[in-house]
């Protein structure tokens, strides 16, 4: 950025500044289904950043725990987990569309009201749509690895990331990340156990990673990774402050 201090002092002079993306953006060929589905049920379940700050009782028409999920993909588990837990709110944010179409058209099978959706960048749907203080929990599963260290740069849990997740938590409100790569689980470890403001919710002798919770959906993919001998950490990180 070098003679400018912020992304806003740039704008301000009218420089724009390149941001590095935790993800790359799979356009992807929606199906007819997928097509249908979001035409049909966005206006009810589709959210925009455009709405501003969201008042989660008038988006649900009621007042429940808010669950937030980063990069829900097709979307199976996050519905699976939504029907599930009718007791609480659910919001996903994901930026391939066939997957959001995926899984507008599950949730609309499955019956589920407590589901809305993204189609953005998560960093600026939390900058700009989610209030601070209001999140009883936010997921983050199985996120691209970035596994070449020259990418590592390009990992989503990072301590300025963590620090902006901290302050949407409700005190209480925790911050549950899932991976199958051991590095990558490495790397959220030590990012989470030197943040201000967290806890870690595993017991003693467990390295700090937590069982799989009930809540969380096994995937088909998860199986099949079990089979192969690959592993799955699981890091549950409470806001104590």
């Amino acid at each position: 950025m070098k003679s400018f201090k912020s992304q806003e002092e740039a704008r301000a002079a009218g420089v724009y500044i390149s941001k590095i993306r935790s993800f790359v953006k799979r356009e992807g060929r929606l199906t007819d289904a997928q097509a249908k589905a979001i035409e049909g049920n966005w206006p009810s379940k589709g959210l925009s950043i455009k709405q501003g700050m969201l008042n989660f009782d008038q988006v649900f028409g009621r007042a429940a725990p808010t669950v937030l999920e980063i990069g829900f993909g097709m979307g199976k588990s996050f519905v699976e987990m939504t029907a599930t837990a009718p007791q609480h709110n659910f919001i996903g944010i994901e930026v391939h569309r066939p997957g959001i179409g995926t899984c507008l058209a599950d949730a609309e099978e499955a019956g589920v009201e407590n589901l809305r959706v993204f189609e953005h960048d998560a960093v600026e749907v939390l900058a700009q749509s989610i209030a601070d203080d209001s999140l009883h929990r936010l997921q983050l599963y199985f996120p691209d690895p970035w596994h070449k260290t020259r990418h590592h740069k390009r990992r989503i849990v990072q301590p300025g990331f963590v620090q902006n997740i901290r302050t949407k938590l409700a005190i209480g409100g925790t911050f549950h990340m899932a991976t199958d790569w051991q590095q990558y689980a490495q790397h959220m470890m030590d990012v989470m156990t030197q943040a201000d403001g967290f806890e870690n919710t595993s017991s003693e002798g467990t390295n700090g990673y937590v069982a799989r919770p009930d809540y969380r959906p096994i995937t088909k993919f998860e199986v099949r990774g079990q089979k192969l001998g690959h592993g799955v950490w699981d890091l549950i990180f409470k806001r104590v402050s």
